[in-house]
This record gives structure tokens, sequence and C-alpha cells, in this order.
């Protein structure tokens, strides 16, 4: 894997957790999972996206730890979790399952995150049994579930076979990213960030997804290449809200509209002005309101009301 580390210091430096585990998933791969926060506090699970880790919530983790119990995991491949040839929805979900298993007490609910393909893990996961025994609410954040090449805006002409097929040869290529340079900062930053994105925030991104190595890059492409989820946002009955950001290339608020029309209980759309598809980071502070809102409503309101 890459040995390139997330920065160092500042909102976007990875908090050291509580503690560290690894969560088995039902074909033997390894997860590595952090905890952070208090033992007993309400638990929230956070799924990062394609080509990030960790790292990526270093935001919303540093703010919420103080009171809640923050559960991050790396997708297979990424981060220091070791890779493995199953590339599919169905691994996906397979592993978001091993880890509420891993970390949840039987019967405790959590508010669950997934950016983009964090919010294909929860909706490919929607209908598992360990899902529906642990999930209270569910943030689905710049995410889509079909169609993801032919609604991207990453390529900038008007929607057709041509500019479909130049964006799959763009986010499918094979190429390593190399190190991050000045114009890595500009590639990245134009194809999946606002463009009022602060300097820190370009590098923070920058770090995260050139440390993914190219092999796991490609081989997650293929999936979102040709991703069908569109049954299992309809399985997705716990509270969900949307979230998506109006300057979002790789998932267009289109994609955010249409899941919530199709959600059985969707809570709340939000679109943030401005904000590319590393919603996260770019708007750290709106993503983590959004998760303690759901907490509050979904699960500590349940706990005074059973009290």
């Amino acid at each position: 894997m890459s040995r390139l580390l997330p920065v160092a210091s500042g909102p976007y430096a990875p908090p050291a957790p509580v503690r560290e585990l690894t969560a088995v998933s039902a074909d033997g791969a390894r997860l590595h999972v952090e905890i952070h926060g208090p033992e007993f506090a309400p638990a929230v699970v956070l799924a990062h996206g394609w080509t990030c880790s960790t790292a990526f919530w270093a935001a919303q983790i540093r703010e919420l730890a103080a009171d809640h119990r923050v559960i991050a995991y790396d997708q297979r491949g990424h981060g220091r979790s070791p890779a493995s040839p199953a590339c599919s929805t169905d691994a996906l979900a397979d592993d978001l399952e091993a880890v509420l298993e891993a970390t949840l007490s039987p019967g405790e609910r959590a508010v669950i995150a997934g950016h983009s393909m964090g919010g294909m893990t929860v909706m490919a996961a929607s209908a598992r049994p360990a899902f529906r025994a642990h999930a209270a609410a569910v943030l689905l954040c710049s995410t889509g579930s079909s169609q993801l090449v032919a609604a991207s805006t990453v390529v900038p002409m008007r929607p057709g076979p041509v500019r479909t097929w130049l964006t799959r040869r763009i986010l499918g290529s094979r190429a390593p990213l190399g190190p991050v340079t000045p114009l890595a900062r500009r590639i990245l930053k134009y194809g999946t960030m606002g463009p009022a994105s602060a300097p820190d925030m370009v590098e923070a991104c920058a770090r995260i997804v050139h440390a993914c190595p190219r092999t796991v890059r490609y081989g997650w492409s293929r999936v979102l290449d040709l991703l069908d989820l569109d049954h299992a946002v309809r399985d997705l009955t716990v509270p969900t809200a949307v979230l998506v950001g109006t300057a979002d290339r790789l998932t267009p608020p289109a994609q955010a509209r249409a899941l919530c029309e199709a959600l059985p209980d969707c809570t709340g759309f939000t679109e943030l002005p401005g904000i590319g598809h590393m919603a996260p980071i770019e708007a750290p502070e709106q993503v983590t309101g959004k998760m303690r809102e759901l907490v509050t409503t979904h699960i500590e309101a349940v706990t005074e009301e059973s009290a």
C-alpha cells in the first residue's frame, strides 16, 4: 500500500482512537476498525467512500467523540484494511454487517452515515439482518444508487454516450496518481470539490485519495460503473436523511433527489450551496450537525421514552 500519510495537524488530522480492532467479514476479509469517544455514549458508524479511509472522517470524529461513540472502519483495500479479490456490493454489505456485529451490543442501535461508496454500502446492506437490528437512522451523503457514470458531470459537456465514455475512461483509469503536486491538487479539486474549497481541505483530500493503491481504485471503479442499487433503496426502511453539495460533479444533486423520492422514510433533504462531492471535509459543521440531529431524534429521544 502507499506510504503517503494523512495531514498531521489541523482539523483534518486523524484523531487517535480509544480502541482499534479487526472485524472479519463473511469471506474472511479483515477490516480495520477504530472506536472513538465514551464507551456507553450513543453510537455513530461511519462508512467512507471510494479511494478514501477513516482519515476522511477526521473532522466528524473529532467533534462527535466528545459525547458519542464513533465507529469508523476502512473499506476493504482502503486505508489499513487489506485488499481482497472480492469487489462487489454484496462484499460491501457483508463488511458493514461484520463491523456492526463486532462493535455494537445485541439490540444496540446506531446512526449509520455513508459517504459516496459508503452510502452505497448502506443501501446494499439495507435488507441484511444485522443492519436492520442495529440501524436507528441513516445519513446518505453525496451518493447515488445507479447510473453513476452517465450522471457524472466531471466531463464538462452535454449528457450522452460520448460524455459517458470519457467519464468511464477517467474514473476507471489504471494510471498511478503519483505524488501530491500542485497540478494534482488542482485536478482533484476540480473533479471532487467545490470551487471555494480552502487549500487545507484540498490537501487533506489529496493525501487521502492518493494513498489508495491504484489496483484497489481500479477494482472498485468497475463496481461503481455497473452499480444498480435502486431496489435496495426501497428496502432502506429506517429514517434516512439525504445530503448533497450543489457543486457535486460525481454524484450530482439529481442523484440525491432520486434517492429522496425512492426512500420509504426520507426525513429530510439538504443541499449545501457551492459544496462538492467531499462534503464531510468541505462542510464539516453541517455534516456533523446532521449526524447529531439524527442521534438526538432517533436514539436519545427513543431512550428517554423507554426510561
